[in-house]
């Protein structure tokens, strides 16, 4: 089964990535407000309704600046841990939490979510892989180090999206104080280009279709740069580059490449099963 994937906003700004099926689909944190989220969602023509489910990584403000109000108008359950949910501190969210524990499978319908814990300066933070039948889907970011667990799920990866946080000789030129700098560089801040692209080439697996490059530092960064890095080792891997100012498109994805038979590798994700979709669909192709 193909899975739909995008990217609503990311970077320090504001987090929040979305993967669903045919039926439902779940946000990987909510750190757009609630009316930015709809905004956006209605852009990319998807429905608030199809979501199940918040997976929240950790408690900073640009996971989960939209996550309350998001909760109170869905009535969308709320899938964290419990070392997160005392930092967060939402009353209001309590009656939708969900406890979920390292390495414990959650499903969503027909989504299989695993969250396992990552290097970062947060309560306990983690990170996740969504399954659904064949194909898999990982959220990396944040990520202070590539760590053993980090590298065992991404080399299960169709498609993923991975921090490339900072370029290392602007960070250290740049005029963040040192303090800030070492926290980034640190070991549980985030990873930088070259600690992604080292991951990117060593581990991936042959059938990794996309990835979608996030978190980059508006004043440590390029998207331009991060861009030419990875698509010069990208061979059939489609890299994107998450952006902090807009969505992404909505790429589609799969372990069964029969079911993507109506769609190139990149396009929209958008079943063609009906006369009147294909004009919708070859008009975004369009855009590649």
């Amino acid at each position: 089964m193909a899975l739909s994937i995008a990217s609503l906003n990311s970077g320090s700004n504001g987090n929040c990535y979305y993967i669903g099926n045919d039926e439902e689909a779940i946000f990987i944190d909510a750190g757009l407000s609630c009316a930015e989220t709809e905004i956006r969602m209605n852009r990319l023509g998807l429905k608030m309704e199809r979501i199940k489910g918040i997976f929240i990584s950790h408690e900073h403000s640009d996971h989960v600046l939209g996550l309350s109000a998001l909760v109170q108008k869905y009535k969308i359950p709320v899938y964290i841990n419990p070392g997160t949910l005392r930092e967060v501190r939402g009353k209001r969210l309590r009656a939708f939490v969900q406890l979920i524990e390292s390495h414990q499978p959650v499903t969503v319908g027909r989504l299989q979510i695993t969250p396992f814990p990552k290097k970062h300066d947060a309560r306990d933070p983690h990170s996740f892989i969504v399954r659904c039948l064949q194909t898999t889907v990982g959220i990396f970011t944040d990520i202070g180090q590539p760590c053993d667990q980090l590298i065992h799920y991404f080399s299960q990866c169709h498609a993923a999206f991975l921090e490339a946080n900072y370029d290392e000789e602007m960070l250290m030129n740049g005029k963040y104080p040192w303090f800030l700098k070492n926290r980034i560089r640190g070991g549980n801040g985030h990873l930088s280009n070259l600690q992604a692209l080292e991951l990117f080439k060593t581990h991936r697996a042959a059938f990794l279709s996309h990835l979608l490059l996030a978190h980059l530092s508006r004043e440590n960064n390029k998207p331009e740069l991060v861009q030419s890095l990875f698509e010069s080792q990208a061979a059939n891997t489609r890299v994107v580059v998450a952006s902090r100012y807009q969505e992404s498109l909505v790429y589609a994805v799969s372990g069964e490449p029969d079911l993507l038979q109506t769609i190139p590798v990149g396009a929209l994700a958008v079943p063609v099963r009906k006369k009147e979709n294909t004009k919708k669909v070859l008009e975004q192709l369009r855009l590649f």
